[in-house]
């Protein structure tokens, strides 16, 4: 992606503080999305990540050729915390985005209200595994694509809709993983998302 400067919080708070709900979120998609770049633009504390130089053992065994400047990798999870108002807090985990990293996914998903799928248009094949993950699970999800300025074509949401077969109720939306307030506005769709189905449930009969 280019060189833009992301967004940080203006106050970094304790965590917890003031806070009467957390949701535990977790962010997936392929490998090199952007989910280690929209945990840290987000996080409130000093995001924990597990972040570990690519090495020659992972040449054949690592897709690379999209991310050819890649030079680190997440080899278990990263660990962020932003609060959304005065009374809700959402606690997020990034998930490994390497297949042999996947077995990782579904201890993650354990406890997990809803999830965040990172789209990367040049290589929308990766993620159809974090879709399957997640319809498996049954956990609700929102997709977010991380538009980088190297795209060749900049596809519409429709058209990216269509592509991953997702059905009309599952929101969309474009992002900048690396700016804070984009960042932000995913989550904020997650949670209205999960908002609208549990309001639903409730006048189910």
């Amino acid at each position: 992606m280019g060189s833009a400067t992301s967004e940080l919080p203006a106050q970094r708070t304790p965590l917890g503080a003031g806070a009467d709900t957390g949701l535990k979120i977790v962010v997936v998609g392929g490998f090199g999305v952007g989910k280690t770049t929209l945990v840290r633009s987000v996080s409130e504390i000093r995001p924990l990540n597990t972040e570990e130089v690519m090495t020659q053992a992972g040449v054949g065994v690592d897709e690379t050729s999209a991310v050819a400047s890649k030079t680190t990798t997440t080899v278990a999870f990263d660990f962020g915390r932003i609060s959304l108002n005065d009374h809700m807090v959402l606690y997020l985990f990034g998930a490994p985005g390497q297949e042999r990293f996947w077995f990782l996914w579904d201890r993650l998903f354990s406890g997990t209200l809803g999830a965040v799928v990172l789209v990367d248009t040049r290589r929308m094949d990766d993620s159809w595994y974090a879709i399957d993950r997640l319809e498996h699970h049954g956990t609700p999800f929102v997709v977010a694509v991380n538009r980088f300025d190297d795209e060749p074509v900049r596809h519409s949401l429709d058209e990216i809709r269509q592509a991953l077969a997702l059905p009309a109720h599952i929101p969309m939306v474009d992002c900048d993983a690396r700016v804070r307030s984009s960042g932000k506005d995913v989550l904020i769709t997650l949670v209205d998302h999960l908002y609208a189905i549990a309001m639903a449930q409730e006048t189910t009969p």
